[in-house]
């Protein structure tokens, strides 16, 4: 009924925002504008890679995920709306099934000068996001948008304030729990007009107020843990606060955030329960103060970049409801310390953000060295606040140009990667993953709108599934078409890792692509045959394990 009733309301809204504005919009200013984006998944049942064992391949045979947004603005208003659909869609449980659709998103806007009011799903963030970010990433079907109030003022032009409160988005539903906060962002001009030192300080707070059912659940759950790992207070209401700062002088550029979370009751995947029959198991929910400090140091010039970051992160998963796991419930942003690399076995194994232990250190260096010669190295090391590594990566890439007609690039990655954390694997029977990956990349343009590029790489690794190759072919035939082939084969298979399913363990197996892409306008549209092997995906340090893929994807991208 409180869904059915959320409807009615919604569609009440989506009247209001464009069959009524609508009458206007022969006035000048008025603007209707969106975005569409629609994915189809064509299943195709093989065994030989695991691609078995879920609906999409046993029954159903195909899914479907769109989003469609529609945005209106005259003068001092702004509105929007987005309808989304899934059906048997595996973005939300990638070994699941899941159907739903309706208004996944509305909000209105009205600016007032000084005074900004949106009133609907607010996306938003405090500082660096440390202790809350409302934002979204398709491709792991995460939404966190912040269903409520929020006003922004300007107290002069260089001061301004913030407030909000609401719950959070949870598909076409929303959590129980009440989030409220604020911030105030500022902004200083030190020294002399010739050399400026400029500073943007800040300062943000966010609560959450627990509803009575999740509070009952953990109470539930609690009253089974004896000795020590008794848990004798729950707080129904939990704060975070946040100082941070930008510094700004010349070729210098300084960020800095310290964040503190009261205590909160919230699980923790390396502890051990111990129930009231004696038996233990893995994980518990524990209930202590968290803090983050994080900071950034860039320098840059014509010919050398710079930049060093350092994150500690102790205790600070920060939940609308302690009881949610994986990627759900959300309600703050931890930096992620890694490089976001993106060739195909560079990016195979990227570490998930830790937010209950973690020290992580990264720098980067960019330089050129001529006209036409470039390069970068970056180095990136995580382990826990307790000194068990967690990930290493160090990374060298090297770029030549010459004139418009062609490019080279060549490369090498040396990774370790603790597999057990990262995808929860057993520890008994999990070695950390050691990875050494040389790539080349070449793009020669035949003409200004016609261009091949190729890529060749090859991960050496005696862990997981063993060792890879990887070869791909793009050819580019502007502005319409780019035609794409490529594979990754199992090399040196892997005959001893017990993680594998036997029937995989130790095979040669080859996973191609083949496909084009095909845009008119702002309208893109591809088409590919993929088969791709169990792994790891991330987006902005939120990751997931995924099992293996085959099967036809069909996309639609189109701006309007």
């Amino acid at each position: 009924m409180r869904l059915l009733s959320r409807q009615n309301h919604l569609l009440k809204m989506l009247f209001l925002v464009f069959c009524l504005p609508a009458i206007s919009l022969a006035q000048d200013g008025a603007n209707i504008y969106g975005a569409l984006q629609t994915n189809a998944n064509f299943f195709i049942r093989d065994s030989n890679i695991g691609a078995v064992n879920i609906p999409q391949y046993d029954n159903q045979k195909f899914g479907a995920d769109l989003w469609l947004n529609l945005n209106y603005s005259y003068k001092k208003v702004t509105a929007g709306i987005r309808y989304d659909m899934f059906n048997n869609s595996n973005l939300l449980n990638p070994t699941g099934s899941y159907t739903g659709n309706g208004i996944g998103m509305f909000f209105a806007e009205l600016d007032l000068g000084k005074l900004k009011v949106r009133a609907g799903h607010i996306y938003d963030q405090i500082g660096s996001g440390i202790i809350f970010r409302s934002y979204e990433l398709r491709p792991l079907l995460f939404d966190n948008a912040l269903f409520g109030v929020k006003m922004d003022y300007a107290l002069t032009d260089n001061w301004s304030i913030k407030g909000f409160t609401g719950q959070q988005r949870n598909l076409f539903d929303r959590y129980d729990a009440i989030v409220k906060g604020g911030s105030i962002d500022g902004f200083l001009q030190l020294g002399s007009e010739e050399n400026p030192i400029n500073l943007s300080p800040g300062f943000g707070v966010v609560s959450r107020t627990n509803s009575e059912e999740t509070t009952q659940k953990l109470v539930s759950i609690l009253r089974n843990y004896i000795g020590d790992d008794r848990v004798e207070k729950i707080a129904y209401n939990n704060y975070l606060f946040s100082a941070y700062n930008s510094l700004n002088y010349g070729t210098f550029s300084w960020y800095v955030e310290g964040s503190y979370k009261s205590a909160d009751v919230f699980f923790d995947p390396n502890a051990v329960t111990t129930f009231l029959n004696g038996q233990t198991a893995p994980g518990r929910f524990v209930r202590e103060p968290g803090n983050v400090i994080y900071t950034s140091l860039s320098y840059a010039t014509k010919r050398i970049g710079l930049t060093a970051e350092v994150k500690r992160t102790e205790n600070f998963n920060f939940r609308t409801d302690q009881t949610l796991n994986l990627t759900r419930g959300i309600i703050n942003f931890l930096p992620p310390m890694m490089r976001q690399n993106t060739y195909r076995l560079t990016s195979r194994y990227s570490p998930a953000t830790q937010d209950v232990s973690e020290m992580a250190y990264q720098f980067d260096l960019r330089f050129n060295i001529t006209k036409k010669l470039s390069g970068l190295t970056n180095f990136s090391f995580i382990r826990t606040l307790e000194g068990e590594t967690l990930y290493r990566e160090s990374y060298t890439q090297l770029l030549y140009k010459y004139k418009r007609k062609w490019r080279a690039t060549a490369g090498i990655q040396f990774q370790l990667y603790n597999q057990a954390v990262y995808e929860g694997k057993p520890r008994d029977i999990t070695d950390n993953v050691m990875t050494i990956t040389p790539f080349v990349e070449y793009l020669y343009k035949f003409t200004r709108k016609n261009s091949l590029r190729v890529e060749a790489q090859y991960m050496s690794t005696q862990q997981d599934y063993g060792s890879w190759i990887f070869g791909l072919a793009e050819l580019g035939l502007a502005p319409h078409w780019q035609f794409e082939v490529s594979g990754m084969f199992n090399l040196v298979p892997n005959l001893d890792n017990e993680n594998i399913p036997e029937s995989l363990r130790g095979k040669q197996i080859f996973y191609p692509t083949v496909g084009g892409v095909y845009s008119q306008g702002s309208n893109r549209y591809s088409l590919r045959y993929v088969k791709q092997v169990e792994g790891v995906v991330c987006s902005g340090g939120v990751c997931r394990l995924e099992p293996a893929f085959s099967g036809v994807k069909f996309e639609v991208n189109s701006t309007f």
